[in-house]
């Protein structure tokens, strides 16, 4: 029954046609009753061959065979539509793939080994990560997930923004709480970072150092806040990073790229591209050449360098290290930075489009309509931290995935906090729990159902044949999900799974239909639908997993509902 094999069916009678270039999208219809499978290739293509979208269709299913590929009827249905029945054999075969496959099921070799760098959360090392980087976490986290299941080789990677003014504006915050500890009055930097943390610090350096920093040299005492500060919240940050699950192959600091020459480097490259010329006693860069809005300060009259430039020195780094595929997922307020950075490297004869972007939208954490806030220790916004502690690392990743990044995402508390099937994230775990309940009732292992266990021909059910046809999509779920760079589908796809798996599972309540029961006493047919329940919890499983979950055998509800049963 797989899609591939009705898309080659329907490729085949295009051809027939002389049709040679045409997309074939599939998708099951809505109402079971017209098909297993239905699509509008008919439609789409009839104003280009100046058809009626019906005869067309027509034409196309009188050229496919049926017996072929486990079709049994093709019907055309409107205006142009082509709805496939499929045989229940073809349904069974199928299912076996997924059992056969187990682990490796939704995974496909698309990328072929190919290596890409997804860079994420890429905070300053000036205070506690914030929600906004726990949705970017967990984005960057299953999007590199995403491309290791469709065979990239994905590279994860933190830049740490450990130069530049806000890394002085957090020397200055702590060297002036560091005196406040010492009996100081001290003006606070206007510009200064708040929040408990500093304070912390400051406590720290006054314990490890005394008052050694008041009287000496001011530039080597803000070298000691400086280092101390930086460390310290690169604990903290990794403290988090590690609760959330969210891991690194490297971290990367930008003062490298000083200390290397790496900027000094960069300058003088571009500088002979001629694109480079003084304006207002600063240095720009012609980005206006490569479609930027306008030109850029490269270097600015004091001989600093704006954050453009070691941005563009950062990225060369992935280019040279052999990433030609590289995935910033950064915050929406990036937005400015994309076309100067694109414009930087292709200056540099780096490829146009270089790197990706994939840009998120805020986060609000609300609780019945309003704006929750649970401390100050960060200062005046809701950290990682705060809402892990709360809900969970689970259910917090599922609810930054579950939507578009583009979009602003309101983290409904209330709906986290439940634990009932109203939570999406429990509704999923609680599918997968049920599916391995019936394993254990049965006294079996779950290793023990496999390919060939039973008949899945046998399942002819309309809520069998529904799941099923809902099991085989996970690997086009996952396909589209990576080539958008958006975890959502995924979401969404594992949402409509777990419904169709609940859906099933509890049809079968002796109290409802006893004939629908995985455990009937027919044994042969007990075998077939044991092998669904099979099925449905390898995909659940993979996709909780590749989105970074855990995906749980048993649930206290889950049991609570065995033992009514």
């Amino acid at each position: 029954m797989t899609q591939e094999r009705v898309r080659t069916l329907v490729e085949a009678a295009l051809r027939e046609l002389g049709i040679e270039s045409a997309e074939v999208h599939l998708e099951r219809p809505r109402d079971p009753a017209h098909g297993d499978l239905a699509t509008n290739v008919a439609l789409s293509l009839a104003s280009r061959l100046g058809k009626s979208s019906r005869a067309l269709a027509q034409e196309i299913a009188q050229r496919i065979p049926t017996g072929s590929g486990g079709v049994t009827s093709v019907e055309v249905a409107g205006p142009g539509f082509l709805n496939f029945r499929i045989s229940s054999v073809a349904v069974g075969e199928t299912l076996d793939r997924i059992l056969e496959e187990n682990e490796r099921f939704g995974r496909s070799d698309v990328g072929h080994g190919e290596p890409v760098n997804v860079e994420f959360v890429s905070a300053n090392p000036t205070g506690l990560l914030h929600i906004g980087h726990g949705r970017q976490a967990a984005l960057g986290d299953a999007i590199a997930a995403l491309l290791e299941w469709t065979g990239w080789s994905a590279y994860r990677e933190f830049y740490y923004n450990d130069a530049g003014r806000q890394i002085e504006r957090l020397s200055e915050s702590v060297f002036a709480r560091y005196r406040e500890q010492l009996g100081q009055e001290v003006a606070f930097p206007e510009d200064g970072y708040h929040g408990e943390i500093v304070v912390d610090i400051a406590k720290e350096l006054v314990a490890a150092d005394g008052d050694r920093w008041l009287a000496a040299d001011p530039a080597e005492a803000l070298e000691r806040m400086r280092q101390h500060a930086i460390s310290r919240l690169r604990q903290e940050q990794d403290l988090d990073l590690a609760a959330f699950g969210v891991h690194f192959d490297r971290y990367f600091l930008e003062s490298s790229l000083y200390e290397d020459g790496r900027v000094d480097e960069t300058v003088t490259r571009l500088r002979a591209t001629g694109l480079v010329y003084e304006k207002d006693g600063a240095v720009w860069l012609s980005t206006t050449s490569f479609g930027d809005q306008k030109d850029r300060v490269m270097l600015k009259s004091d001989g600093s360098a704006t954050y453009f430039l070691p941005d563009v020195a950062y990225h060369v780094t992935k280019w040279e290290r052999g990433f030609r595929r590289a995935i910033n997922v950064q915050g929406a307020d990036h937005h400015g930075t994309v076309s100067r950075v694109r414009a930087g490297l292709r200056a540099l004869g780096l490829a146009e489009g270089y790197p990706e972007y994939v840009l998120h939208q805020m986060v609000t954490v609300e609780e019945e309509g309003r704006e929750v806030k649970f401390s100050k220790r960060a200062g005046d916004y809701v950290t990682l931290r705060e809402l892990l502690a709360e809900v969970g690392a689970d259910v917090t990743r599922y609810f930054f995935l579950m939507r578009k990044a583009d979009g602003h995402l309101v983290f409904d508390l209330t709906q986290a906090l439940d634990q009932s099937d109203r939570n999406p994230v429990y509704k999923v775990k609680y599918a997968h729990a049920r599916m391995c309940s019936i394993f254990r009732k049965a006294g079996l292992g779950q290793g023990e159902v496999g390919p060939g266990y039973g008949d899945p021909g046998l399942l002819v059910e309309d809520r069998e044949r529904e799941l099923i046809r809902q099991l085989v999509e996970f690997p086009e779920v996952v396909a589209k999900a990576a080539q958008l760079r958006a975890p959502h589908p995924v979401c969404e796809y594992l949402d409509r799974t777990a419904g169709e798996v609940n859906s099933w599972y509890h049809a079968g309540n002796p109290t409802r239909d006893p004939r629908l029961a995985v455990l009937v006493e027919d044994p042969v047919l007990r075998r077939a639908r044991l092998m669904l329940a099979q099925g449905a919890r390898i995909v659940l499983r993979n996709g909780l997993h590749l989105l970074g979950l855990d995906a749980p055998e048993q649930m206290r509800r889950s049991l609570d509902e065995e033992e009514r049963s």
